[in-house]
């Protein structure tokens, strides 16, 4: 073997969090992409003139959604150039001290967002504590005249009264069962510890 190559460890630190096991697929890329148009539809629909519209995507998992649908606002409205941004939530989550605090990246507001409206993003809403704590983020920021809120999965089990403005599908599910976005679609399944063998 040459002197350079590595040999895979085999006592290698499992994945943080388990093993994520796949139960179904909720949605292909095509419906996701599907979403996302209509999402961008309805931000136009309810905020006429969009001079004053930021898409703020939360770290990691709204960022580029928020991404898209500036794209898909662009090819609805042409002359509009709604600003996108990123938000990091880590330092302000209301249970910094209950578990590792893993910061996602930095934070880029592009514009002032006083006098505003925000509409921030994320991939899944699940409790609502993390929307809670990129309210008290944005409040850094400056104070938007309106924040609205545009998710792509909303799994229900609230623990704030918080509620989105745009939803790209209601998808119930277990407390137990996790859920993973990306382009290429949505997945339902169960994170198991390492060792752990799926049922």
């Amino acid at each position: 073997m040459p002197e350079n190559q590595s040999v895979p460890d085999q006592h290698a630190t499992p994945p943080v969090g388990g093993v994520f096991h796949v139960k179904a697929e909720v949605l292909g890329p095509d419906d996701v992409r599907r979403a996302i148009t209509r999402i961008a539809h309805e931000i136009v629909e309810r905020n006429r003139g969009l001079d004053d519209v930021v898409l703020i995507g939360l770290q990691r998992g709204g960022v580029w959604i928020a991404q898209q649908l500036a794209a898909a606002i662009q090819r609805i409205e042409p002359s509009a150039a709604v600003p996108v941004g990123a938000i990091d939530v880590s330092m302000y989550r209301d249970d910094i001290g209950l578990r590792p605090v893993v910061p996602g990246t930095v934070t880029d507001i592009p514009v002032d967002i006083a006098g505003r409206i925000v509409v921030l993003v994320d991939d899944v809403l699940f409790t609502g504590r993390t929307v809670r704590a990129a309210l008290d983020a944005l409040n850094e920021y400056g104070r938007p005249h309106m924040v609205q809120l545009a998710v792509l999965i909303d799994r229900g089990h609230r623990e704030l009264p918080i509620r989105p403005d745009f939803v790209g599908k209601n998808l119930p599910s277990s407390r137990d069962e996790d859920v993973r976005v990306s382009p290429d679609g949505v997945l339902i399944g169960h994170r198991h510890a390492p060792g752990v063998v799926a049922s």
